[in-house]
Order: C-alpha cells, then structure tokens, then sequence
C-alpha cells in the first residue's frame, strides 16, 4: 500500500507547484514590460556573461573566406524585476518560461556573413529566484574570416567570433566572458579541419560613430587542416607526373614520343592546376602547392624546349658540318664517360680505338696507287715479252701516234693495218700493250671514283654518327639535371607537410 501512494503524492506535490508557478507567472509579469533595460539605477551598467560552446565546423568556404559553425551560446545576466521569495511559492526556486516574455540583451555576431541575418532560436529562459536569467540557444553561424592560403594544403587559419551588443554602449551592457576559452568539450571532430583551440578576449573599442566606449568579446579560432586528402589526391600525382618529365630525355630521338612525352604531362599538371584555383580566393597570395605545380610546369616547358633542340642536333644530315673539337673532347670523350653513353658494341672495358689510327694503305694511299698502277702496267708488258721492260717505256712514248694511226687505219680499212718498224709480230706486240695499258686505266678512274665515294660516304656517316653521340650525350646529360630537380622540389614540399 505504501508502494502504491507514492506517486500519488508526487502527483499532489507536483501539482501543487504547478498552482503556485501558475501564480507566480501572474505575480511576475503583471506589470514587466520586456522593452526596457531591467535595471534599478539606470545610470549603471548591466553586466552580461557570454559563454559560446562550439559544437561542430559545418562547412569552411576559402573562396568566399566564409565560416560555417554550429554553436552553443550562453547568456546570463540579472533582471532586477523578475525576483521572488521561493518561501512564499512552495520552495519554487526555478522557472522556465519562453524567452520572449522578458528582457534580452541584443548581443549579435558582428562579423556575421549570412545574407538571411537569422539570429539564435527561440528557446526558453530559464529564471532563479534571484533574478538570475539563463538563456541557453543553439545557433548556425556564417562568420567572414579571413583566409591566407600562402601554404596550402599545409596552412593554418585563425577565425574570429566577435559578439557585442548591436545598441547599447558599454555605459549600459558591459559584456564579460565566463571563459578564457571557447568550450571544446562537446566538439564533433571534422574530417578537414583540426581545432587547435579557441581563446577568448574582451575588447573595449571606441567606433568612429559614437563617443561611447563598445565592449565585446572576440572568440579566435585555431584551426589547422589535414592535409590527407590533398597529398593523396593533388600533390602526389602531381609528384609522380614530374617524375615522367625528365624520362623523355631517355626516349630514343627516333621514336617520335619525346616532343608528345612533355606536352601531355604539361597537360596533365594544368588539369591539376585549373582544380586548386577553382577552390582557391583569387588573391596575391599563391598557394604553395600551386607554385609547386607553376615550377614544375616552367621545368617540363623547358624540358620540351630542350629535347626539340636536342632533336634537331640528333637529326642533323651529310651537310652537317663536322664536331668541333672541343665538343669532340669535352662532350664526346669526357661526359659520355661519365654518363655511360657508349655506341653499339663499345663498353667501358674495351674502348673503340682512336679515330686518328687508320689502315696503312689509306694512310699512304697516292703511294700504294702508284704501287699498284706500275705492277698493272709490269704485268700487261710481262704477257708479251717478261725479259725486256724497256718495251713499256717504248709503248708510252708512242701511245699517241698508235692510237691515232689506229684509229684512221680502222676507218679507211675496217681493220687496223700493220705499221712500224717492227713488222707484224712488233705491231701485235705494240696492239696488245697499248690496249691493255688504256684498260687499266679505265678501271682505275672508276675504282678510284668508287673509292672517292665511298670515303665520303664514310665521312659523312661519320658526322652523323658524331652528332648523334653529342645529342645522346645532351640527352643524358638533361636528364639526370632534371631528375635532381624534381626531386629537390619533391622533398621541399613534403618537407612542409612534415
């Protein structure tokens, strides 16, 4: 039975206070008017304490430099005609009753940057016999912030919330912070932003407009970004792109590739490059990673320069004029050494011998030919008679008048006739020599053409083949300069990140 009249005297208890909450609602407001500041002197100030608890980061707009926060604000202030004697209502010390019904201190965002103006919502108020209003109301914030993206994605922004009263100067609302700090406690942590704190300080400014000192209360918030996502999805492909850059000085000259190589990785980082400034505020500052792609981008431009010029010396034709030799012996002796550059079937064990070193026979070659031209004409003289070479000099000396004699007595008879003292054994014998020495001759001219065109058909391989070599040589030599380029850049800018 005792079990049973237990709610049932909370029920009577209960009811009871709600008889006398009833009457002291009527008592209250019977003649509070809630457009007046509820003071007693009104030459003294009122004295307000702000609490602002920050619940969540909604959305941070760097281009419009606008912050999104979800927040908790706490006013409490004393209202000097809202008091009772809790002894005279039941012990009722507490009421919570709409908070349009009393007085409210105008305390706005004075940075706010919402184009509707909505203020906080309309919550309930709750009133301590002593004249203590409480006033605790959730709020949506659009606040202008100013952002510095001078070290993007690794920069840190400081955002501030400056509450004060919108009318009354500090001579009628004096505004104190219950805090050094913002309230963190119930804070939703956000995927792209890091809160670092929120320190709290109170302002007394004096505006150009009034003489009158306006006090308020200035919340800064630290933030600094997480970076993941844009090392995962700008900086590192960005990385990796740069890194093909300089492997187009390795592509062979004969593919075609090297020229296209550049121009598409220069297309790839302007893609990268459109994406950052689209979220970016158009400012004078530039990002850090925007400057990285603008020096990686200068990089790959003069890299495709220099591989256009490099192809026009890989392709230089028979016309070429020869190496000069300082490049023979800088380029092609001492940095193809040291870039490894060596020609098909040269390796570093066994050098290619020396270009001045050449056959003997070439060396001596107007000897050799006379060489060869007086054992031709031995050997046509032998075949008549071995034991007398007096015979060729005799068959010289009369060259001329043979060939003329020859060829008028082949004109007149058809045949060539028996002249000279020698009868017809020596006119056969003179035939024979004479027409074995003009053969020779002819076939000498054309050797020796064949030869001449064949050793300027060498010579001009051999330009081309020495070009070819600088230009490879150029090639390796761009490449590891570039490579070392775009990896100091690489590890500046993930040194940022560390």
């Amino acid at each position: 039975m005792g079990c049973e009249m237990v709610p049932a005297v909370r029920w009577a208890v209960q009811g009871a206070q709600g008889k006398f909450a009833y009457k002291l609602m009527n008592d209250l407001f019977a003649n509070y008017s809630n457009a007046l500041r509820p003071v007693e002197d009104m030459d003294k100030a009122m004295n307000v304490t702000l609490q602002v608890t920050l619940s969540q980061i909604i959305d941070m707009d760097e281009r419009n430099q606008i912050l999104m926060a979800y927040l908790w604000i706490r006013q409490v202030w004393f209202d000097a005609y809202l008091r009772w004697n809790k002894d005279d209502y039941d012990g009722l010390d507490t009421i919570r009753i709409p908070s349009s019904y009393v007085w409210r201190p105008d305390i706005v965002l004075y940075n706010n940057a919402d184009d509707q103006f909505t203020g906080s919502m309309e919550t309930n108020v709750v009133i301590r016999f002593d004249g203590q209003i409480m006033w605790d109301s959730p709020a949506i914030t659009k606040s202008s912030c100013k952002v510095d993206v001078s070290f993007f994605p690794f920069d840190a922004q400081q955002c501030r919330l400056t509450f004060g009263s919108w009318t009354y100067n500090g001579n009628q609302i004096d505004i104190l912070n219950h805090l050094d700090t913002g309230d963190l406690t119930d804070f939703v942590e956000n995927v792209e932003w890091e809160v670092l704190g929120m320190p709290a300080k109170k302002n007394v400014i004096t505006y150009g407009c009034c003489s009158e000192p306006y006090p308020d209360v200035t919340y800064t918030l630290i933030l600094k970004r997480r970076a993941s996502f844009y090392i995962f999805n700008l900086l590192l492909p960005c990385v990796m792109i740069s890194f093909l850059a300089p492997l187009g000085f390795y592509l062979p000259a004969d593919s075609g590739e090297k020229v296209s190589l550049g121009v598409t990785v220069l297309l790839a980082l302007t893609v990268f490059q459109l994406l950052v400034a689209e979220s970016m505020p158009p400012s004078e500052n530039v990002p850090l990673i925007g400057k990285y792609y603008i020096a990686t981008m200068t990089m790959i431009t003069a890299s495709t320069a220099l591989t256009i010029f490099i192809m026009n010396i890989h392709h230089c034709g028979p016309e070429a004029k020869p190496v000069p030799k300082w490049a023979k012996k800088f380029i092609l002796q001492y940095m193809s050494r040291i870039f490894f550059v060596y020609e098909v079937g040269e390796s570093c064990r066994r050098p290619k011998p020396e270009p001045g070193k050449v056959p003997k026979v070439q060396e001596i070659n107007g000897q050799a030919k006379r060489k060869e031209t007086t054992a031709i004409s031995n050997k046509c003289a032998e075949n008549d008679d071995p034991k007398s070479p007096q015979k060729m000099e005799d068959v010289l000396g009369h060259e001329n008048a043979f060939k003329k004699d020859a060829s008028s007595e082949w004109k007149e008879n058809g045949k060539y006739s028996e002249k000279g003292g020698g009868g017809n054994e020596s006119g056969h014998s003179e035939c024979s020599k004479a027409h074995c020495l003009c053969h020779n001759e002819r076939l000498l001219k054309n050797i020796e053409y064949m030869a001449n065109c064949f050793r300027e058909q060498k010579a001009a391989q051999k330009r081309t083949g020495e070009w070819k070599k600088v230009a490879k040589v150029m090639d390796r030599f761009f490449m590891w300069v570039f490579f070392i380029m775009v990896f100091f850049m690489s590890v500046l800018i993930m040194g940022k990140a560390i």
